[in-house]
């Protein structure tokens, strides 16, 4: 039965459609992304700030991303188990749009942050010796600034806009989280501005910050070429290798889950769900690994703390 609620106060996640009786199983996974991501970004978090030698520029880009994972993946992680484990489907109006606000607001703070880094590496690598003087603490304080304001100007509007509309379908969201196209199915009233709008942001957002961040990689990898040692272009060539791959999974599953929704490709409900889920929890459990532990500062900061 689909429950129903006269006033949409009130409305209810399916979690994946078409596997609530797998909700169990897919927990599982689930729960261990969410608790990997607690441990290693506040592990991450606190390793820097415990570390003076890690007051870099490097790093403080790298705090913002493990702030941003730890907001974006608790905002939707414990409700999720909540409807996985318990089957608690019901989520107030007003959580459920300040749900969307988070998840949309931090991914496109996450996607900033991660043209920032790419800029970073690329002035690290093709202009070490002027790196200090480029990116210095007001310049990043800047970037880590506009990459919030811009996420507040661009997910703002969206949010008011859908609060504006009527809801007065079933009061039933197929989706485990409060996603924009998911919510704005029941609307009644014209929701062509949200959908224009929603795709448009999401489409700038997902083109022009990964051809930003791919610019940069190319610029890197030829800098790279250009070393005499075999060693020093291999692990550089893994570097960049693992940084575009989780940069991947952020963009791709997402974009992809966004169109589908959009132009109601004829696919499983539950692909474009799990889409949506993935993208938001897998980058920000890999993340620490690949832009943390893999790199060697970071690692002797760890053991200096940890001595000390």
């Amino acid at each position: 039965s689909r429950p129903t609620n006269t006033t949409l106060s009130e409305l209810h996640l399916t979690g994946i459609p078409g596997l609530q009786h797998l909700h169990h199983w897919i927990s599982i996974p689930f729960c261990i992304m969410y608790l990997v991501t607690l441990a290693g970004n506040s592990t991450l978090l606190c390793m820097i700030k415990a570390d003076p030698s890690l007051h870099l520029p490097m790093f403080l880009f790298l705090s913002m991303l493990a702030v941003i994972d730890l907001v974006m993946s608790t905002s939707i992680t414990p409700k999720m188990l909540g409807i996985f484990w318990f089957h608690s489907t019901a989520i107030s109006l007003d959580a459920c749009l300040t749900q969307m606000y988070f998840v949309h607001a931090f991914s496109v703070m996450e996607s900033g942050v991660l043209v920032a880094m790419a800029f970073d590496r690329y002035v690290a690598i093709c202009n070490p010796l002027r790196y200090l003087s480029i990116l210095t603490s007001p310049v990043v304080a800047a970037i880590g600034l506009a990459t919030l304001l811009r996420a507040v100007v661009f997910m703002s509007p969206l949010t008011f806009q859908i609060s504006r509309l009527p809801l007065c379908r079933p009061a039933v969201v197929d989706h485990s989280y409060c996603e924009h196209m998911a919510v704005l199915k029941l609307a009644c009233g014209d929701a062509t501005f949200s959908n224009t709008y929603s795709l448009s942001v999401s489409t700038y957002v997902g083109s022009f910050d990964s051809l930003l961040i791919a610019l940069s990689y190319v610029l890197i990898l030829r800098a790279v070429l250009s070393l005499s040692s075999p060693q020093a272009r291999k692990k550089a060539f893994s570097t960049c290798g693992s940084h575009l791959c989780v940069m991947a999974l952020f963009y791709i599953p997402g974009l992809l889950s966004m169109y589908m929704e959009r132009y109601h490709q004829e696919l499983p409900p539950h692909i474009q769900v799990l889409l949506a889920d993935l993208y938001l929890l897998i980058p920000p459990a890999f993340n620490p690994l690949i832009y943390g532990i893999r790199t060697k500062q970071l690692r002797d900061g760890a053991r200096r703390v940890v001595s000390r």
